[in-house]
């Protein structure tokens, strides 16, 4: 798999030659101001929650490249009032079957308002299962031993967490959540886009590697391979 970061929680992933973008919130990023929009590729467009810094650049995106919008029932509503026609509406604890993998909804303690105030219904993290391997999104979540149920039922080959802390969960609590999913390769996310979530990144990455785990922080606009 390819991952590509575009600043903040928004990553692309290649799997199967397939490219999908999570909470695509870049063009009023001013850490990925050298980011092109309309040059990033998506067949598959997941959005965890309604929150404009996860949103804000769903809809531009989903028209151009014609992607598939995977999200809440009231994120499918407000989008599709957009304009934005192929949505596929889940919500926690659903799996659907498409042609890169599977994915599952799973729970995410969280708000979920929609930029013009409506309701977004309930936030949600995400876990991909596909021949390429198994990974878990988390989107904007605080710890909760919900995670326990993730690493009992499927082997999680990396996981992308928040650490910011103030909205969501920190570095303490997202090497918790490591345990819990079974999973030591983290990327993390959610982290130094505004004031209130900036973070000491070597700090965070010595506490991953002493309590036995591995914290990747992806430079934007960097691509790896896992």
């Amino acid at each position: 798999m390819n991952i590509t970061y575009y600043g903040h929680s928004c990553f692309g992933v290649e799997i199967n030659g397939k490219n999908l973008l999570f909470d695509p919130f870049i063009s009023p990023n001013e850490l990925a101001k050298n980011i092109n929009i309309n040059t990033i590729k998506a067949d598959y467009i997941l959005i965890s929650h309604g929150h404009e810094d996860h949103i804000a650049d769903a809809e531009a995106i989903a028209k151009r490249t014609g992607a598939k919008v995977i999200c809440s029932w009231e994120i499918n509503v407000w989008l599709g009032n957009k304009g934005v026609a192929n949505i596929h509406p889940m919500n926690t604890g659903g799996k659907v079957k498409l042609d890169f993998g599977n994915v599952k909804a799973v729970a995410a303690v969280h708000s979920s308002g929609l930029p013009d105030g409506t309701y977004g219904g309930t936030a949600m993290g995400f876990v991909v299962e596909s021949t390429q391997g198994n990974f878990y999104y988390a989107g904007d979540t605080a710890l909760t031993y919900d995670m326990k149920l993730i690493g009992d039922y499927r082997k999680i080959d990396f996981a992308f967490l928040p650490i910011g802390d103030n909205f969501t969960m920190g570095v303490d609590n997202a090497i918790i959540a490591s345990e819990f999913v079974k999973c030591n390769t983290i990327i993390g996310m959610h982290y130094d886009t505004f004031g209130y979530i900036k973070i000491n990144k070597e700090e965070a990455v010595n506490k991953f590697t002493l309590s036995g785990n591995s914290l990747k922080l992806m430079e934007i606009g960097e691509t790896i391979k896992i």
